[in-house]
């Protein structure tokens, strides 16, 4: 049985690890996904501005730095797993049940699941699965694989209107489809879709992927205007897909251990991170508190917060916090080896 289940391996759920490890507690991390690192993923090399103390810096190094730190005292981690019920047996003794039959205990349970389980939602034609091992892609990891190349982006919302001004300066060319007249996306961002010349499509949407067979590409595809009927084909190097995403959140609905809820995919927090139920605490996009604001840098308040008050809640005669980490004895080693890194550099 270890102290704390964190359920969600994101910005919150990393930060929560850290926190209940340096408050001498045995942790469990659970996420859905192959890797840590939450929905941030998704935008490796977008540059990251909000994070108090910390300076611009492309998603990727934000995400090793979280991950480095939020297995600093060995959590054990499960990968690839989904939570699919929760169950208070009693004071500090919770089972969690996941989708591959095993059943964990736990003294108390932190959520921080963001807004549930993201998946990108496919193109739905033809053969389109066959590509995405190849060049069509439904996430943009790193901007130097697109240069030189032909690209068309499927979408309108501002991911897409991000990733064709981010792709502009290295492609040969950029084509940016959207079926409706107008973009969805931020005025700001259509401003410089032109200044970066980038091709617009409005009315059109992809109708057809024409491939190479030989090399198991996508060569052309067919775009038809809503509009005038028309169709024209176009030879492309790689595709990418933004068409939004489709979210799960099962758990919250059907667990046996029911929250209350201030929405359809927010949990109700108790004027901090406690949620309707003892020894459930709940930190980032998950959670609605009064004392909410919606930056990354809230996340890992919010993830302090529940691991302090699940410390308490296991050991109510606990301190409200954790010693200072500049002044804690538990880094007393790790600081000597950081102090010697800086001063050779």
């Amino acid at each position: 049985m270890k102290d704390v289940t964190i359920i969600g391996g994101g910005p919150a759920g990393l930060y929560a690890s850290f926190y209940a490890g340096l408050r001498g507690m045995s942790v469990r991390l659970i996420d859905v996904q192959d890797k840590l690192g939450g929905k941030m993923q998704l935008y490796p090399e977008k540059i990251i501005w909000d994070i108090g103390g910390i300076g611009p810096k492309p998603c990727y190094q934000i995400i090793e730095d979280m991950i480095g730190q939020g297995l600093h005292f060995q959590p054990e981690v499960n990968l690839e797993t989904r939570v699919t019920n929760i169950e208070k047996l009693g004071d500090c003794h919770f089972e969690i049940t996941t989708d591959k039959d095993e059943v964990f205990e736990t003294k108390s349970v932190i959520i921080a699941v963001g807004g549930g389980i993201i998946n990108p939602k496919p193109l739905d034609i033809k053969d389109a699965e066959r590509y995405q091992i190849s060049n069509l892609h439904y996430v943009v990891q790193k901007l130097s694989r697109f240069s030189g190349k032909k690209v068309v982006i499927s979408g309108a919302g501002n991911a897409a209107l991000d990733w064709a001004c981010d792709i502009a300066p290295y492609a040969e060319s950029v084509r940016l489809v959207y079926r409706k007249d107008k973009m969805k996306g931020y005025e700001g961002t259509q401003a410089k879709l032109c200044d970066n010349g980038i091709k617009l499509h409005p009315n059109s949407q992809i109708t057809a992927l024409i491939g190479d067979d030989q090399h198991e590409k996508i060569k052309e595809i067919v775009l038809e205007n809503s509009e005038t009927g028309e169709a024209e084909t176009i030879p492309v190097d790689e595709v990418i897909i933004s068409h939004g995403f489709d979210i799960e959140n099962p758990l919250l609905e059907e667990a046996a251990t029911q929250l209350e809820m201030e929405n359809d995919y927010q949990i109700k927090g108790q004027g901090n991170t406690q949620t309707s139920i003892d020894g459930i605490f709940a930190c980032g996009d998950v959670i609605h508190h009064g004392a909410k604001a919606h930056l990354i840098a809230s996340a890992f308040s919010d993830a302090g917060n529940a691991a302090n008050l699940a410390k308490q809640y296991i050991e109510p005669e606990a301190a409200e916090e954790g010693y200072v980490s500049s002044h804690n004895e538990i880094f007393k080693e790790d600081n000597k080896e950081i102090i010697e890194k800086y001063n050779q550099q």
